[in-house]
This record gives C-alpha cells, structure tokens and sequence, in this order.
C-alpha cells in the first residue's frame, strides 16, 4: 500500500483554494475543474473536495456499484457539523515568524497564541481553523526569548 492524500470535503471551493494558498504560501498544484484541487509538497498531498460538485452536476457523473450516503453524499458531509477529530499539522523553522505571518493575513479563525507541551517530547505550537472548522496545527522552532 502506498500513501495517495488526505482530502477535505469543504463548502466553498474557491474560499478554501485561495485560504489554503495563504496559508501554505503556494499556488494550488493542480485542479480537477471546480470539483478537485492538490496541493503537493515534500510527496505529501492535501486535497480539496467540492462538496457540492457532484450534487450541481450530476450529468458529468458516472458511477458503478452501490451507493452509501454515508461516504457518496458529499453536499451531506459538507454540511455536516466538523467533530475536529483530524487535525491538520504543519512544520515550520520558525514559530514565530509563521505566527507573525498568519496572523497578518487575517483569515485565521480562532487562533490561538503560542502555546508549550511536553508529553514525551517538549514542543511550541500554535492552532487555527480553515473555512470548514478543520483544526491546523503549526510546530516549529521557538524559544521563550522569542515571546512577546
């Protein structure tokens, strides 16, 4: 088995692309019309799944074998309420500096500051949240001389 992607079912295609290029400081890798967007770094893929794609133009879509809302209903997903039970992570050199610069664009939801926790490892993080209520978690270098 190989690693394919992690995608998210999102509400507003064009919100989350433009939200995601900020954040990523990227432009979208490729796009699959307004149904599908990659972004590629490292070999790793985050994906962007229309939700409503499917429901909006059904005579583009062609399936075969049984449907099960509860994986095909892409529009019920995306409307659903976000449990937040994946997180997405994300690592920087810098803690501060990607701070400074997220907290500049202005697109981040329920952001948090600068925040300490030592389980088995000791780590710096800050979190967010995308237009779907998708927790984003940054890590990265930081040292309590850098605080504000």
């Amino acid at each position: 088995m190989r690693y394919g992607s992690v995608y998210l079912i999102v509400r507003d295609f064009d919100k989350s692309i433009s939200f995601y290029e900020k954040v990523l400081d990227m432009k979208v890798s490729a796009v699959n019309g307004k149904r599908f967007a990659m972004f590629q770094s490292n070999g790793l893929s985050l994906c962007l799944m229309n939700g409503y794609y499917d429901r909006e133009n059904r005579e583009q879509v062609i399936t075969r074998g049984e449907y099960w809302p509860v994986y095909d209903d892409q529009s019920k997903i995306a409307d659903s309420d976000n449990t937040r039970k994946v997180f997405i992570n994300l690592g920087v050199d810098d803690l501060r500096a990607e701070y400074d610069r997220i907290e500049a664009l202005g697109i981040a939801a329920q952001l948090t500051p600068i925040r300490f926790i030592q389980v088995f490892s000791p780590y710096w993080y800050f979190t967010f949240m995308d237009p779907d209520g998708n927790p984003i978690e940054v890590t990265g270098g930081y040292s309590e001389t850098q605080g504000r």
